[in-house]
């Protein structure tokens, strides 16, 4: 039996700088641990090994991969975020779109008041919800 489930995301030299803007965007998150390539590699010396962070309470796990991968992230996959505001969707909706994509811009689109779905810049797809 599985001792836990935990989110990974893979990057490929930016997990400590997509975790510190994850941080900054979401209250209550923080880095649990961080461990770091030396010089004797095998990845770029300060990059990340692997980190624990909290994003407003949820467990994600991060790692730079020393070895470039044919893939990468998918919209398929991405964090839902029910937000408590219009404002702080909006707030949410810009600066993750900023140098990322809009997938769906916000809109009602039935299912939800106000809903958004975007990728940031290092390729993770967020949907807003605003119930």
């Amino acid at each position: 039996m599985a001792k836990a489930i935990s989110t990974f995301l893979m990057f490929s030299g930016q997990a400590e700088a997509a975790l510190n803007f994850y941080q900054e965007l979401f209250p209550n998150s923080s880095t649990l641990n961080i461990q770091r390539y030396g010089p004797e590699g095998p990845g770029k010396e300060g990059t990340v090994v692997h980190a624990t962070t909290l994003l407003n309470g949820l467990p994600v796990m991060v790692s730079d991969s020393p070895v470039k991968h044919d893939f990468s992230f998918t919209p398929a996959t991405s964090f839902f975020v029910d937000c408590d505001s219009e404002q702080e969707q909006q707030r949410l909706f810009t600066r993750l779109s900023e140098n990322g994509k809009i997938l769906m811009p916000l809109d009602n689109y039935g299912f939800s008041r106000q809903f958004a779905w975007v990728e940031d810049r290092f390729g993770v797809s967020w949907q807003l919800n605003l119930p």
